[in-house]
């Protein structure tokens, strides 16, 4: 039983909550395993979302909410969720009785297959830089949304090569925006549910500033960011953002006029620009207009940005570092 829990938790670690969920699930998992798991009565999907949610809300006690972002929609013998935990989204699965809720559910047959091919085993973490075309100046445009945590991760990543090859290269940060998200919720979205985010309006409202920076004060552009990801949260960016501004040296008021004149425009640029390249979710790096799907690392971003040029500056021939952590995975989308 030990194994089957660090196998269903251990999907929760890819969102960040582990700390406020695996408990949670793993008390869920113990009670219906001790309750009898199933039974042969099921229950409408309308009722087994109500009660998923409402569990997970009682569990948590506060110190997150949960709620549904779609209608429960039966899959594979149990209810599929799309719940929003927090800030964060994320796809549950509740037995058609309403007894059992699990975090994740793992394609058995899927799982089978990958072990059996080995070629294609890390496929999404390899290094894919040879269909990348080459340009006398390498383009990269990495898009994120300003609170994911994944894109926060790209940013960091991408600040080094940055910082490494200055303008040799034309690196920009774009930001990911949906249209109708929640069904337009002014929680959620601007200009009357046109332009939205994930993780909030705050979050749309962040994007606006970020593209501001970036055009008109681009040399304090990347420092803005670095400060606002360790400063600001998708909660209390509105507030939060003008203190990181003015220390990062940033025209507070310059800012304050572009967003208010200019954020339709700079919204709509956005959502262009990721049509083009069926961008989805973040982060996602787009290397002269091919999408880079390799390893999430310093070393990964500039072999890839080094692998864009023409003639490489002398600059890539400097590595990076070695990352002796964890490569960095995942992201946030809305499916």
């Amino acid at each position: 039983m030990k194994k089957i829990i660090e196998k269903i938790t251990g999907k929760f670690k890819k969102v960040g909550l582990n700390k406020i969920l695996i408990p949670v699930v793993v008390i869920l998992i113990v009670l219906a395993i001790a309750q009898g798991l199933y039974s042969n009565r099921g229950i409408s999907a309308k009722k087994a979302g109500e009660i998923a949610v409402a569990y997970v809300n009682k569990a948590l006690a506060g110190q997150a909410t949960a709620t549904l972002t779609a209608d429960p929609v039966k899959q594979d013998g149990v209810y599929k969720l799309k719940l929003q935990i927090g800030t964060q989204a994320m796809d549950a699965y509740i037995t058609t009785d309403g007894k059992l809720i699990f975090p994740s559910g793992i394609d058995i047959v899927a799982e089978t297959a990958n072990a059996n091919n080995t070629d294609n085993t890390n496929t999404t973490n390899t290094n894919t830089t040879d269909n990348i075309p080459k340009k006398d100046k390498a383009v990269a445009d990495l898009f994120v949304m300003s609170f994911c945590p994944y894109g926060n991760q790209a940013e960091e990543i991408m600040m080094k090569v940055v910082d490494l090859l200055k303008n040799k290269a034309d690196i920009q940060l774009h930001y990911v925006i949906y249209e109708n998200y929640q069904n337009g919720s002014a929680d959620y979205c601007i200009n009357n549910g046109k332009y939205c985010s994930m993780h909030g309006v705050q979050e749309v409202n962040q994007d606006v500033r970020e593209m501001c920076v970036q055009k008109y004060q681009p040399t304090k552009f990347w420092n803005f960011v670095k400060q606002i990801n360790a400063s600001c949260t998708a909660q209390n960016a509105d507030t939060c953002w003008e203190g990181v501004a003015s220390t990062a040296g940033i025209d507070v008021s310059k800012i304050k006029t572009c967003q208010a004149n200019e954020a339709t425009k700079l919204l709509q640029s956005e959502v262009d620009l990721a049509k083009k390249y069926s961008v989805t979710g973040s982060p996602q790096l787009i290397i002269n207009d091919v999408e880079y799907t390799g390893a999430r690392t310093p070393e990964g971003y500039e072999a890839a940005v080094c692998s864009g040029f023409n003639t490489a500056p002398s600059e890539c021939s400097t590595g990076l570092g070695t990352d002796s952590g964890t490569t960095p995975t995942g992201g946030c989308a809305t499916q």
